[in-house]
């Protein structure tokens, strides 16, 4: 999961165990009640983190956002950069640990410790995941 899905996993736990202490210190005579209250925080925080893993193992966003983050962590992906003219002819290419900014008219990136970037250009990426 991504750091901002535990960061919600995390709260939803630490407001599910909130509620059973509450539970607890108000019901501390019904045992049924403190029982019941714990059953429920364990499928509560057990859903929490199911619907997390479902996200991001499942639908695209959710990879999406994985991969990202792997890229932001680790200051890029393995990838292959090929920049061509408007003509179709080779500029540039780059191999390495890069990551990427594409913007309408420009793209610029930081490849061994030099920013790169080039106007007006079509660029291809061929990202390189394990």
């Amino acid at each position: 999961m991504t750091i901002g899905g535990w960061i919600l996993v995390v709260f939803g736990w630490l407001c599910v165990i909130g509620t059973v202490i509450a539970v607890c210190v108000y019901n501390y005579d019904r045992w049924w009640a403190i029982v019941l209250s714990i059953v429920l925080a364990i499928a509560i925080c057990v859903g929490f983190y199911a619907i997390g893993r479902w996200y991001f193992t499942s639908t695209a966003s959710g990879i999406r956002a994985l991969t990202d983050q792997a890229s932001e962590l680790s200051n890029g992906i393995d990838r292959t950069v090929t920049v061509y003219t408007g003509h179709g002819e080779i500029i540039a290419q780059y191999k390495g640990k890069i990551d990427i900014e594409m913007k309408e008219d420009y793209v610029k990136f930081d490849w061994e410790g030099k920013r790169y970037i080039y106007y007006n250009c079509f660029v291809e990426t061929i990202a390189e995941i394990p």
